[in-house]
């Protein structure tokens, strides 16, 4: 359950210290942000900011003013000073945002005024963690927020946009309640005398618990574009030696990253770019090309490079379009997964008239990466196995949403099978129902321990 009662009545919070941070990236820019958050954010301000008029403590919520800053008797800097009053704010405590200028110097000697004045250094993610606490957002929302400030494409920002509005928390909060309902109908079973429960009435709740099961898997099926979208797909380039791979991969970066030489085996390790493409964030790698070999370096690499195939979210195959498919090719293709790998007839432009097709379930594209001839074709079919683009942006679950959905839907599924053989067994199976519940809420946060929100909140920067 939860280990911290929440309350809130007018100003009041569950926390009485006043927490501060640079919420800026830190470097040169034309303003930098010192946050505040907490009971005596305004009576902090009153003692820095000189300005014209009454002080910040007797200004309204929503406003801003022009002053200087001004700590033990020194100017500091020139600043504007945002006003918000609990519990209209990101925290819904008092909070005070001072914009001063930009720089590292600047802003340190800005927050060393605050904290002075009477504010501690805020943890990292703890002005979330105390919207959290304060009941403005839940976990689900709070995640959002990392999300959001981490996305590296339009998409996985709509995506935890989405998220943070609360579409995924309506999801869920929804799944709770029909479960919480099927619970409430089977516990309530339990006042009825051995072989008097009606038959309708299990029914009923093995329905309910089935249409639960139901929406878990939909929610469950959103794990994989979650984790393209968070993490970044990991597309492989392989092949034998000399086949294009670099080559390919400068092409598709649009910028020399690989060394290209007519030498087979120049590349000797893996080497990791970004390429953002269709509203995916791809870890294009480019590796060394597979074929038996006695040296030392060289066989590390070809390690390494099937290591980063069997790791992979999709494999570009290459194969020399100029020359004869080998033996080698087709035992590698056999040990790929034809859903997670495109072969790549590279060179050509080499062959007169188009390419054969190797036979097999693989789809096949045929293009010449140096003369940038079907590069279109591979951006497409990368966009295709990685992207619903006719799918509008929407909220999807993460790796630990995935883990709790997938232990509640196991215990809801033995709890059926319990309820189903034996009336006697209603009693652990409303045990399991409940246990999937705590789940369901450890997820969103109606239930929580403090080791969780410390695994949530240190991913996050200081300042947010």
């Amino acid at each position: 359950m939860r280990d911290v009662t929440l309350y809130f009545r007018g100003v009041n919070s569950i926390f009485s210290d006043t927490i501060a941070a640079v919420s800026t990236a830190p470097g040169p820019a034309g303003i930098a942000i010192v946050r505040l958050s907490g009971p005596q954010s305004l009576a902090i301000a009153d003692l820095l900011v000189t300005c014209a008029g009454d002080p910040p403590s007797s200004r309204p919520g929503g406003t801003f003013l022009h002053g200087r800053i001004v700590s033990d008797g020194e100017e500091i800097d020139e600043a504007v000073v945002l006003i918000f009053r609990a519990p209209h704010s990101y925290t819904r405590d008092d909070v005070v945002e001072i914009q001063g200028h930009g720089g590292q110097a600047a802003a340190q000697r800005l927050l060393e005024a605050v904290l002075n004045a009477g504010a501690r250094m805020a943890d990292p993610g703890e002005f979330t963690r105390r919207a959290f606490l304060n009941g403005r957002i839940d976990l689900v929302q709070a995640e959002a927020v990392a999300d959001l400030i981490r996305a590296r494409s339009d998409r996985a920002a709509a995506a935890a946009v989405e998220q943070l509005e609360g579409r995924l928390s309506t999801q869920l909060n929804t799944l709770y309640d029909h479960l919480m309902a099927a619970v409430a109908d089977l516990e309530a079973s339990l006042d009825f005398e051995e072989g008097e429960l009606p038959a309708s009435v299990l029914d009923n709740t093995d329905a309910t618990l089935a249409a639960a099961e139901d929406e878990i898997a939909a929610l469950l099926s959103t794990w994989e574009e979650g984790h393209l979208l968070r993490d970044g797909a990991r597309v492989v380039i392989a092949g034998q030696p000399n086949v294009g791979k670099s080559t390919l991969m400068n092409r598709l970066l649009g910028k020399e990253r690989s060394i290209v030489t007519h030498l087979p085996g120049t590349t000797r390790d893996t080497i990791e770019e970004t390429l953002i493409l269709g509203g995916i964030q791809m870890r294009l790698t480019d590796t060394a090309g597979l074929r038996d070999t006695s040296c030392l370096v060289e066989q590390q690499g070809v390690t390494r490079a099937t290591d980063s195939i069997d790791q992979a979210d999709l494999v570009l195959y290459l194969i020399d379009a100029s020359q004869a498919s080998t033996g080698a090719d087709l035992a590698k293709l056999q040990a790929l997964q034809p859903e997670r790998t495109v072969v790549v007839q590279n060179k050509c432009d080499l062959v007169d008239g188009p390419p054969g097709i190797p036979d097999g379930p693989f789809e096949t594209i045929a293009c010449s990466a140096v003369e940038d001839v079907g590069i279109d074709d591979v951006q497409d079919a990368l966009r295709s196995r990685l992207v619903q683009m006719d799918t509008p942006p929407h909220a999807v679950i993460s790796e630990r949403h995935r883990a709790l959905l997938s232990g509640a839907r196991k215990l809801i599924d033995d709890a059926r099978k319990l309820a189903s053989q034996d009336e006697a067994l209603l009693v652990p199976a409303a045990d399991m129902l409940r246990a999937a519940l705590d789940m369901l809420g450890t997820i969103t946060g109606r239930t929580y321990t403090t080791e969780l929100l410390d695994t949530i909140f240190n991913r996050f920067c200081i300042g947010k």
